[in-house]
């Protein structure tokens, strides 16, 4: 029977149970984020209007589709810590297809013909040189394995060394998954998040970022002069390519929170989901 919207009576009655669902699951959502915003320091500090309905529909109507998640923010600014922790707080037990995490720090380019040339990375910055413009990361590639994920395909992504500055192309065997985590500098910039399901960015404060920073790059053999050169950079390049990002966000992350409030909200986030009945 062909109703007068010319749906059959089963499509009809299996809309609207979708329709329920995906009202319960906005509910379910919106809840978890109330009691958020009362905490000291919330997790989320932004949230787009239309971001958990289309999260919510996508969840039930689009049940086969990989989901692609792009996470961004400065460097140090906690985007690495946050997928690690989401991902421990949504997975008890590592289960093939259900994510799988493309960073971009593994597509930089090979520059270790530079650094050895240049003799120490100081000599290599006076040169002018810099690893924070998007020109030195393969973001034409990176792009190709996402869409590849999307389509249900495998991937082989790049493994590069912070020390040495080589790029192993032979790195690490990606599957597809139900949900892909993309996170890095430049997975929101132009040319790369039209293929973004959700869009997020990582914010935290500039002196907290700094003093992260340095601790990191000490581990990465830059100090003195050579880390106060790049750190000008990174702070010049974040104002042009990463900050605009900000404001075409669906959602804003606080950097600043603790790893166990990160499990806390996104486990009942997780559970929400698990529990709804469809």
């Amino acid at each position: 029977m062909i109703t007068d919207y010319g749906l059959t009576n089963y499509d009809f009655y299996s809309s609207r149970r979708d329709m329920e669902i995906i009202s319960n699951i906005v509910e379910s959502l919106k809840k978890i984020l109330d009691e958020d915003k009362k905490a000291e320091q919330p997790l989320f500090l932004k949230i787009s209007d239309n971001l958990i309905l289309n999260i919510a529909r996508k969840v039930v109507q689009e049940k086969k589709k990989t989901f692609l998640i792009g996470i961004t923010g400065e460097s140090a600014s906690g985007k690495t810590v946050f997928v690690d922790n989401t991902i421990k707080a949504c997975v008890k037990k590592k289960t093939e297809g259900i994510y799988t995490v493309i960073r971009c720090d593994d597509y930089y380019k090979d520059t270790s013909k530079e650094l050895q040339e240049a003799g120490s990375y100081e000599e290599l910055f006076k040169t002018g040189f810099s690893f924070d413009t998007p020109d030195v990361i393969d973001l034409d590639l990176m792009k190709q394995h996402l869409i590849k994920l999307k389509q249900g395909k495998e991937i082989t992504s790049p493994r590069y060394d912070f020390v040495t500055c080589v790029s192993d192309p032979n790195g690490d065997l990606k599957k597809p998954a139900k949900v892909v985590l993309t996170e890095g500098l430049y997975v929101l910039n132009e040319g790369v998040r039209d293929i973004m399901d959700v869009k997020v960015y990582v914010y935290t404060p500039l002196e907290v970022i700094k003093d992260r920073w340095y601790k990191r790059a000490a581990l990465r053999g830059k100090t003195g002069t050579a880390a106060d050169l790049q750190f000008q950079d990174v702070n010049k390049t974040a104002q042009q390519y990463i900050r605009p990002t900000y404001q075409i966000s669906d959602a804003v992350i606080n950097g600043m929170v603790s790893q166990e409030y990160i499990q806390q909200i996104t486990d009942k986030i997780f559970q929400t989901l698990k529990n709804i009945e469809f």
